[in-house]
């Protein structure tokens, strides 16, 4: 039965990737939880390596219709490279009930900015301050929370680097698959917490459907994906607080 649930939570994280560009460990996490009993940490450490997967299967269409800008992808993963690697390195030492807290404020925050409207036409930079904090405070959620970021990464790439919406989705997907690298092999402390059998089999299921996802996402209103999954996010994020607090 476990098969056909990783096979389903695959699916779901890699539509996730594909037509939003963003999101998939935000599914990953408490799937991994609730549905498997993983702890908080293995749960971070094994959707890191089934987001980075999707994400990058996902990669490809967008790489193949030029809708990935690398520089960009570079530079602010590699400002948040810090935060991500300190982070990730002290993250099996954190408990549970604190990572699981804090990953009900990321939810919370993911979900807002997918209700916040599309900046189109020419918009004011960022200021360079702002693109330092905000590709440290991505690191540092991939670090903790095994999240790659893109979310806070697709703002970013319009406001500073004023690219538009599908170019900033598709380089999201590069950052995703970047920091959420780097973040695997700095959590090789929580390894062996691991039962590797169900983040692999989601895996497989994820790259399929992210790849499926990624080349059929101008074909879906990006407006109703995105409204429906900050409701989803809203959702999980209550389930994930009283769980945590009240029932567990």
């Amino acid at each position: 039965m476990y098969v056909i649930e990783a096979l389903l939570a695959g699916a779901a994280i890699g539509a996730v990737l594909g037509f939003v560009g963003a999101g998939g460990a935000l599914l990953a996490v408490p799937l991994l939880i609730y549905i498997f009993g993983f702890s908080a940490n293995a749960a971070t450490t094994a959707a890191l390596a089934v987001v980075m997967s999707a994400a990058t299967a996902g990669l490809i269409p967008k790489l193949k219709s030029k809708d990935v800008l690398i520089r960009e992808a570079l530079i602010i993963s590699s400002i948040g490279f810090i935060t991500n690697v300190g982070l990730s390195l002290v993250a099996y030492r954190i408990p549970d009930e604190s990572i699981k807290t804090g990953f009900v404020f990321v939810l919370v925050l993911a979900a807002s900015s997918m209700l916040i409207k599309p900046i189109t036409g020419l918009e004011k930079r960022v200021p360079i301050l702002w693109l330092i904090v905000i590709s440290l405070i991505i690191g540092a959620m991939t670090g903790l929370f095994g999240v790659g970021g893109g979310f806070l990464a697709i703002p970013i790439l319009v406001l500073f680097f004023k690219n538009p919406q599908a170019k900033a989705a598709g380089t999201s997907l590069l950052i995703i698959a970047l920091n959420s690298l780097i973040a695997f092999f700095a959590h090789y402390k929580s390894w062996a917490d691991v039962n590797w059998r169900i983040p692999l089999i989601m895996a497989l299921s994820a790259i399929l459907m992210s790849r499926i996802a990624s080349m059929r996402g101008s074909k879906v209103d990006p407006k109703l994906l995105r409204i429906a999954f900050a409701y989803l996010l809203f959702s999980i994020a209550i389930f994930t607080f009283i769980q945590t607090w009240f029932i567990s």
